[in-house]
């Protein structure tokens, strides 16, 4: 199987599954990968078992002595809710409005930001800093997220530098108060599905290799070591998802979902 091919079966059977509200297949291990290395790269102290648990039932058990953050808890919930908004409204052009909604999805039921004054799906109001990095000027953010989002839109063709590429920019760019890394990264998971390429998952165990990286393509403008790191991922991620996949015989006795996507099918939040 090419891997176009096994991209497009990943994108077709998590849609499949979502769909359904079925969740003990691909689109349960997807969520469960994305939501807990996603967060963890930014200082979740939520383990994988307990995402895991918080997403199959809510909750999460621990000993007498253990304490855990509300926002670890707020922001896991609400990386279920964004990856959910991103598979609804995957056939829709990439837009600041939509990142804008990723970010509200993430972000609405966090505490901490809101007490400390954070906008929630809006951009940012003060200045940001990301390592040596000299991010966006919060006046200007809407200028250059739509230069970015207007350049990406009217490349012809969208392969996994193009997609990399996206990324590195929006990072630099900088566009929100916190959560940038997250939105980003559900972003890249977006584009990957949507360009038929098999997703890039940023793994925690990786970090500083994918900080190193993204450094490098932000500040010296190389972007090799970025896009050579992105091809590891996806290798990484096929293996995770092949014991998923339909074989082509089962795959092929399920109904058109394009069909459906379009039509007026709702789907409950999990």
């Amino acid at each position: 199987m090419t891997e176009r091919d096994f991209a497009c079966k990943i994108r077709q059977e998590i849609l499949w599954e979502f769909q359904r509200n079925q969740r003990k297949g691909i689109y349960a291990k997807v969520q469960k990968m994305m939501a807990y290395n996603s967060n963890r790269i930014e200082g979740s102290t939520l383990t994988s078992e307990q995402t895991a648990s918080l997403f199959d039932t809510g909750t999460i058990f621990a000993d007498a002595d253990t304490v855990y953050r509300a926002k670890d808890i707020e922001e896991m919930s609400g990386h279920f809710r964004m990856f959910n908004h991103m598979l609804k409204t995957i056939d829709q052009p990439l837009n600041e409005k939509l990142i804008k909604e990723f970010h509200f999805y993430l972000k609405s039921g966090v505490f901490e930001d809101m007490a400390n004054g954070y906008p929630i799906g809006e951009y940012k109001i003060r200045a940001n800093i990301v390592s040596d990095i000299e991010t966006c000027v919060p006046t200007r953010v809407h200028e250059e997220m739509a230069v970015l989002v207007s350049e990406y839109n009217g490349l012809t063709e969208k392969g996994i530098e193009s997609v990399m590429g996206f990324h590195a920019g929006f990072e630099k760019i900088h566009p929100f108060q916190d959560g940038n890394g997250r939105v980003g990264r559900m972003i890249l998971f977006r584009e990957c599905l949507k360009q038929d390429l098999i997703p890039v998952i940023i793994r925690d165990e990786s970090k500083a290799e994918y900080y190193h990286v993204l450094h490098e393509a932000q500040v010296r403008g190389n972007f090799e070591p970025l896009e050579t790191y992105a091809k590891v991922q996806q290798q990484l991620c096929r293996k995770d998802l092949e014991p998923f996949i339909q074989t082509e015989q089962e795959y092929g006795r399920k109904p058109d979902l394009k069909r459906e996507i379009s039509g007026d099918i709702q789907i409950e939040e999990p």
